[in-house]
């Protein structure tokens, strides 16, 4: 969550920054109710334990002089209820903050351009040029089902509408992608780890899914768990509630997982094909670092999606996201965007992200910075969505009969 001591110290400044991210003023101003309800609770605390300390010192002046402290005592007593109550009443109002607070998104970096949507999103470069077809590229769902990769039929009969089914090449170059990405990745120095696909309520307020995003959430209401929608989660929170030495940051992880999501904000999105799915596979970077390392470990994670897609030969650009744009745990963010042709346009595969030390804040992740304990910064991103990647595949690499060549990266992995 937001420094709440920052938020005490400086109000007016956070208020502003959060209000460039879109936050509702109505919400600020709630907050800044709390924040005072809470300082004037403190107060009233620190001014009956200023007299508790001030009538204790002037009872033993009385005892020692002999003189009676009968009505003294009681008013020690009647101070002791008074302290006790205004304890408890500065524990509700500091409770009350918190879970404000947790639905308050993060702080945007400063250098983060200020916009309202996507569509104010900054460039910061392409990389390779889209290929010129002589032919009218067709889209990834006609090429899937000419080629027989792919089978959205079947995934609605087995579950519902947007669940598909992979199958031969469609399947292989699935694991094939999987593969490659992982270990380019720990090539990279991102340390593979496996996860469990189901997590508690604690990691998903940890990372910030929890409580904003519930809806989008699949949860088994028996247990309390929730399918998780990434798997920055559970990497994440493998380190919540821990203090790291310092010697052990920064933390690179790198992990596969299929993911899920209901797409409740998303209703008419995206309803062919694989670009928008309920279930979908992806690799995922997470690390964990040092402040002054987390710029730099940013770099490398971008860097290191984007190669990934020039090993693979497809043609994408990276964009700093906006204000307006920018994910609730996010400080800042640059999304990779692959080139479709069948769509004739850019389509994100990646989105990799600074959250400073919101996360680590929630889920109370720590480092031995010296001689006091400091949140470490967490950082997340795809690298990549295996479902889009495989759609980029398709639609870059067709030919002008609907085949398919497939990229010469991942022929080792296919026993090509």
């Amino acid at each position: 969550m937001i420094d709440l001591k920052l938020l005490q110290k400086d109000f007016d400044g956070v208020s502003t920054k959060l209000m460039r991210k879109g936050v509702d003023a109505k919400l600020i101003e709630n907050l800044k109710t709390k924040n005072e309800e809470l300082k004037l609770a403190k107060s009233e605390f620190e001014t009956l334990q200023a007299l508790q300390n001030s009538m204790s010192k002037e009872f033993g002046v009385y005892k020692r002089e002999g003189k009676d402290v009968s009505e003294l005592k009681a008013k020690v007593d009647a101070n002791k209820i008074k302290i006790t109550e205004a304890l408890d009443i500065q524990r509700v109002k500091q409770e009350d903050l918190e879970t404000l607070a947790m639905s308050i998104p993060n702080i945007p970096d400063d250098k983060v351009p200020d916009g309202a949507d996507e569509n104010d999103n900054v460039e910061i470069r392409k990389v390779l040029i889209p290929k010129e077809f002589s032919f009218t590229p067709k889209e990834h769902w006609e090429l899937a089902e000419q080629n027989g990769w792919i089978d959205f039929e079947r995934g609605v009969k087995l579950a519902t509408s947007r669940f598909s089914v992979s199958f031969g090449m469609g399947a292989r170059l699935e694991r094939a992608l999987i593969n490659f990405m992982l270990d380019f990745n720990r090539q990279r120095g991102f340390e593979e780890v496996s996860v469990p696909a189901l997590v508690n309520r604690t990691a998903l307020e940890g990372t910030g899914q929890l409580p904003k995003f519930e809806d989008d959430l699949y949860k088994i209401d028996s247990l309390e768990l929730f399918l998780i929608p990434t798997a920055e989660v559970p990497v994440t929170n493998l380190y919540q509630d821990e203090i790291l030495p310092e010697d052990k940051l920064p933390i690179k992880m790198t992990a596969y997982t299929s993911c899920f999501r209901k797409e409740a904000g998303a209703a008419g999105r995206d309803t062919r094909g694989m670009i928008r799915q309920h279930q979908f596979h992806k690799v995922e970077l997470v690390s964990l670092a040092k402040p002054e390392q987390s710029d730099e470990i940013f770099d490398e994670m971008v860097t290191c999606a984007s190669d990934i897609l020039t090993a693979l030969e497809l043609p994408h650009r990276l964009v700093t996201l906006c204000t307006g744009d920018l994910g609730f745990s996010a400080a800042n963010t640059v999304d990779i965007e692959v080139w479709l042709p069948g769509q004739a346009t850019y389509r994100e595969i990646s989105s990799i992200s600074n959250t400073r030390e919101f996360q680590a804040r929630r889920a109370k992740i720590r480092f031995k910075d010296g001689g006091k304990n400091s949140f470490v910064h967490t950082l997340n991103g795809s690298s990549l969505a295996v479902g889009r990647t495989l759609v980029a595949i398709m639609e870059n690499n067709q030919n002008e009969d609907g085949s398919i060549t497939i990229p010469e990266v991942l022929k080792p992995y296919l026993g090509m």
